[in-house]
């Protein structure tokens, strides 16, 4: 035998090997890309429906209408169809989530990135974001239940109102914050506080005056995180809030949002193609909008201000 055809008999195993694993290779990434394209067509999918339908419900209501007027009873004889008391009871509840969930937030990832000990950290970290796991109507029912009974001991708040739910949605949002917050102020380099301190500035004047602007970005991200949530919150509003679209500053009325309205227009009591059935889906294009929007300066923000270190 020549050592041509030696080595030729030597080298196919090799080659059909090679063979094998590339085909496994390609198939693996056939596979991926695959699992990648489901979520993206799907998305694409929800847009065109929502956007479909709400193309239909605008050719037999105004834009003027829905952007105008400042009632909302389409349910009602008289039936009006401006959107804005829905977002204005979105947007107050959100306020107040906020208002609860930032200094809260913000306050324990500090402790737990700069004062805790490791070991409590690792207890206190899970703690927190066992919060996140508890369902949204639980927060509901609390609220109604529990937190406004006691809050109507010191406020004239009516029985549904936006001050327990928007309470309660802070609690609930607080660790998005907080967690998002704590790996940004931990991905800050040490080397950083070691110059403030050398610099002979203390451990709360490193933290806001070095750590907090290093993890600006990240920071930042979380609490518009915490936004978008709160403005896509459901249950702990449809329960602890009230159905009644109103224009109010007052928390302690009863409000209806946009998540609020959509969980009640979708119980079945509208008939399907009908125009009532059809603001279902012109309120969730306005709400997918503005949470496009909130993701859109979530990123920027995140880009804009994002540090760099070597």
């Amino acid at each position: 035998m020549s050592s041509r055809s030696f080595d030729d008999n030597h080298s196919s195993p090799a080659l059909e090997k090679q063979f094998s694993d590339d085909l496994r290779e390609k198939l693996i990434e056939a596979i991926l890309l695959s699992c990648g394209l489901v979520s993206v067509f799907t998305t694409f999918g929800i847009v065109f429906i929502i956007f479909q339908v709400t193309f239909e419900f605008f050719q037999q209501v105004s834009l003027a209408e829905f952007f105008l007027d400042i009632q909302w009873t389409p349910l009602f004889a008289e039936r009006h169809f401006g959107v804005w008391p829905l977002i204005n009871g979105t947007f107050l509840t959100t306020a107040i989530a906020m208002l609860v969930a930032v200094p809260l937030g913000l306050a324990s990832a500090i402790y737990l990135a700069e004062y805790a000990k490791p070991k409590v950290a690792n207890i206190l970290r899970p703690a927190v974001e066992l919060l996140s796991g508890v369902p949204t109507v639980v927060y509901g029912y609390f609220a109604l239940l529990f937190v406004t009974p006691l809050l109507r001991k010191f406020f004239p708040l009516e029985i549904f109102n936006a001050l327990s739910a928007g309470l309660m949605m802070g609690i609930m949002i607080m660790p998005t914050v907080s967690s998002i917050s704590l790996d940004s102020i931990r991905a800050v380099p040490s080397s950083l506080r070691e110059g403030s301190y050398a610099l002979g500035l203390t451990k709360l004047e490193t933290i806001y005056k070095v750590v907090l602007p290093a993890a600006l970005s990240g920071i930042t991200a979380s609490i518009i995180l915490g936004i978008s949530r709160a403005v896509g919150e459901t249950m702990t509003v449809l329960i602890a809030a009230g159905q009644e679209p109103k224009m109010t500053l007052n928390p302690l009325e009863a409000i209806s949002t946009m998540t609020a309205y959509m969980a009640q227009i979708s119980g079945g009591d509208s008939p399907r193609g009908s125009v009532n059935f059809k603001t279902l889906y012109a309120v969730g294009a306005v709400l997918f909008l503005i949470t496009l929007a909130l993701n859109i300066v979530s990123y920027w923000v995140t880009n804009r201000f994002k540090e760099k270190y070597d």
